[in-house]
C-alpha cells in the first residue's frame, strides 16, 4: 500500500473513531461508508438488514464470487484514551476496533479497484449491529446471500497482544458460542429483624452463585473449555428489609455444542436444588446467542495462503478465544474463514472493550492487504 492511501485510511479511521454510533444506530457511519464508495466509483446498496451496506466490484467474465465483511458499530463505553481523535459522542466509543475493520474494508476496495490482475465479483459487506444486535442474522434475513450471491465469505478481527500485522489462522474453533444467563430468585419479603417470617432470596442467591461455579470446575471435562460468569446481582432497596426478589445476570461460553447443552442442564439442576433447599422460586432463562465461530477447512487454507501472498507474518498455533462473534452466522450458511490480525501490545488498557483501547492505524495496510489478497485467491481457487 502506498503512503498516500495509508494516510487517507488513517484519516478515515480517526474520523470514525471520533464519531462512534452504538448498535442499531449506525446511520451516520453507514452514510460515511457510502460517501467513500461513491468517491471510488463503487456501486452499492444500502439499508440491508438495518444500516448495512453491500458494495460490489466486478471485473471480467468470471462467474466466481466472494464476500468480505466488516462490522461498523461501537459500544456504550465512556472513552478515556486521551487520543486526539477521541470519541466526541459521550458514553460511546469504538472500543473493539470496528472503526478499523470498516476502514480496512474500504482500503481493500481501493486496492481491488486499482488491481487488474483478478476477475470475478467481490461483495463488500459493511455490517451493523455486531455487538449483540443480531446484525449478521438481520442481513441474512434481508436476503444477503440471495441478493449478493457469494461462494465464500471472509472477515477478520484485530487482536491486541498479537504482534502488529501478524495474522492468526485457526485450524479449529476461532471463537466461542455464547449464551446470556438470567436467574430470578423470588422469595417472601419482610422485616430484617424477623427473618424467620420471610423466605430470603439473598441467601438463596448467594448459595446459587457459589454452586454455579462448581459446573466448570466439577462437571465439565477439564479438557473442554467453558466459562460461566454471573456478572450482576440486583436485590433490595432498604437496609432493614429482606427483599422479595434477587435478580442475577451473566454469561456462559463454550467451544462445543455438547458442552453448551451440559452447562445449560447443570444450571437448571442446581437452580432447582437451591430453590427446594431454601423454599424459594428460581426462574431460569438462558437465551442462546452466537454459535461457535469455526473456519471451513478449504477456506482456512485459502486464508493462510493469502497471508503469505500478501507478505504478512502467519501464526497457526494460537488457541481460540472465549469471546463471541456473529460472523458465525455467515459461516453457518457459507464456507469461509475468520482470522485475527495483531493490533500490537495491549499494555495500558489497550485491550478490546477497554475504555483506553484504540485501533492501531499502522496495521491498516496489513488488514486491507489481507482482505484484498484473500478475495483474489478465493476467486482464483
Amino acid at each position: 500500500m502506498d503512503k498516500a492511501l495509508h494516510e487517507t485510511l488513517t484519516r478515515w479511521r480517526r474520523h470514525l473513531h471520533a464519531h462512534p454510533e452504538v448498535t442499531l444506530h449506525e446511520q451516520n457511519t453507514a452514510a460515511f461508508v457510502q460517501d467513500r464508495l461513491r468517491e471510488m466509483g463503487i456501486p452499492f446498496q444500502a439499508n440491508i438488514g438495518g444500516h448495512g451496506v453491500v458494495a460490489t466490484i466486478s471485473r471480467g467474465d468470471s462467474n466466481r464470487s466472494v464476500g468480505l465483511r466488516a462490522d461498523m458499530d461501537a459500544l456504550p463505553i465512556q472513552e478515556t484514551s486521551g487520543v486526539p481523535h477521541m470519541s466526541t459522542n459521550p458514553g460511546v466509543m469504538h472500543a473493539c476496533g470496528h472503526d478499523g475493520h470498516t476502514t480496512s474494508l474500504l482500503g481493500a476496495a481501493a486496492l481491488l479497484t486499482a488491481d487488474a490482475s483478478w476477475t470475478g465479483t467481490v461483495h463488500l459487506v459493511f455490517q451493523p449491529a455486531e455487538e449483540g444486535g443480531g446484525g449478521a442474522k438481520s442481513m441474512i434475513a434481508d436476503g444477503l446471500f440471495e441478493r449478493f450471491p457469494m461462494e465464500r465469505i471472509f472477515g477478520y478481527h484485530n487482536w491486541p497482544g498479537l504482534q502488529a500485522g501478524t495474522v492468526a489462522v485457526h485450524d479449529g474453533p476461532v471463537m466461542a458460542a455464547g449464551n446470556r444467563v438470567y436467574l430470578t430468585v423470588t422469595g417472601h419479603s419482610g422485616h430484617a429483624a424477623m427473618p424467620h417470617q420471610t423466605r430470603d432470596p439473598m441467601i438463596a442467591a448467594a448459595h446459587l452463585l457459589l454452586a454455579l461455579q462448581t459446573i466448570v470446575s466439577r462437571s465439565v471435562d477439564p479438557l473442554d473449555s467453558a466459562v460461566l460468569t454471573m456478572a450482576t446481582i440486583q436485590a433490595g432497596s432498604a437496609a432493614n428489609q429482606i427483599p422479595d426478589r434477587a435478580v442475577m445476570r451473566g454469561t456462559m461460553r463454550t467451544l462445543r455444542n455438547t458442552v453448551r447443552d451440559q452447562v445449560e442442564a447443570d444450571i437448571h439442576r442446581i437452580a432447582d436444588g437451591i430453590a427446594r433447599t431454601f423454599g424459594v422460586q428460581i426462574d431460569v432463562e438462558i437465551p442462546r446467542g452466537n454459535i461457535v465461530t469455526e473456519n471451513s477447512p478449504a477456506e482456512r487454507d485459502i486464508a493462510a495462503d493469502a497471508v503469505q501472498a500478501a507478505g504478512l507474518p502467519l501464526r497457526r498455533d494460537l488457541p481460540p478465544a472465549m469471546t463471541g462473534e456473529d460472523f458465525c452466522w455467515y459461516l453457518e450458511r457459507k464456507p469461509g474463514a475468520f482470522v485475527w490480525i495483531g493490533n500490537g501490545p495491549a499494555e495500558g488498557g489497550r485491550d478490546l472493550h477497554n475504555a483506553n483501547y484504540d485501533f492501531n492505524d499502522d496495521i491498516l495496510p496489513a488488514a486491507s492487504g489481507f482482505l484484498a489478497s484473500v478475495a483474489k485467491l478465493a476467486l482464483a481457487g
